[in-house]
């Protein structure tokens, strides 16, 4: 596996060269795994409990879910709670008081026709207003082993506003969603549970876009795979 400091040297590399030009179709890396059955038919963007897009799909792991569980764990992310009145009312008022929350509940994502299953954040600060979150979704479909896709959409919530098409208070994502996943990547590799990953280029073909709560975001278009391995 290759080490961190590789591995993120190489992030910033092909970050900068796909925002100087779009990305070219190239084959994976050697070394790394074979893609999954469920890409073939998987979506490319979450939508919203009304039916409009929401944040795009840029990341994903094989894996269990105790492995994913796991692999976020020793990344440093935390496990978001339920939405309750309690933790509704809790994080209302740390966004206030300027108090941490590191489970602070996120947001419905809908994918297959589903809420997440899973939803991971990491807090920047002293308040819940910022931070790094991601949903996964499970596939139904697995591979040759027996191991299903987690599709992730990983996004920095960057301030809290009134939603311009939904209605009600929500947070403001940041535009770069590229960072977010890049940044996971790095996270989960430097921790020790990745047995390879690959890159699936032109995942998305549009480039820009405008998420449900009329945030628009940017991307190289590149979806990433994490193959995970906690045995290690």
């Amino acid at each position: 596996m290759r080490n961190a400091t590789a591995l993120w040297l190489m992030l910033l590399v092909t970050t900068a060269a796909a925002r100087a030009a779009p990305p070219a179709t190239a084959e994976k890396p050697a070394g790394t795994v074979e893609g999954h059955p469920a890409l073939l038919r998987s979506p490319r963007h979450t939508t919203t409990h009304r039916g409009h897009r929401g944040d795009p799909v840029n990341i994903a792991f094989v894996g269990t879910e105790e492995e994913l569980h796991r692999a976020l764990s020793l990344a440093r992310w935390y496990a978001a709670d339920p939405i309750t009145l309690k933790s509704s009312l809790r994080i209302a008022a740390d966004v206030v008081l300027k108090k941490p929350y590191d489970h602070a509940p996120v947001s419905d994502l809908f994918l297959w026709g589903r809420r997440q299953d899973l939803a991971y954040e990491q807090p920047v600060g002293d308040s819940p207003k910022q931070r790094h979150h991601v949903r996964f979704w499970r596939s139904e479909e697995v591979d040759a082993a027996g191991e299903p896709l987690w599709l992730g959409a990983a996004t920095f919530d960057e301030r809290v506003e009134l939603s311009r098409t939904a209605g009600g208070v929500t947070h403001k994502i940041a535009p770069e969603v590229d960072r977010e996943r890049n940044k996971l990547v790095v996270d989960t590799a430097r921790s020790g549970v990745l047995d390879g990953y690959y890159w699936v280029d032109r995942f998305h073909l549009d480039r820009e876009g405008v998420n449900g709560g009329g945030d628009p975001y940017r991307t190289d278009g590149r979806l990433a795979v994490g193959v995970l391995d906690v045995r290690r």
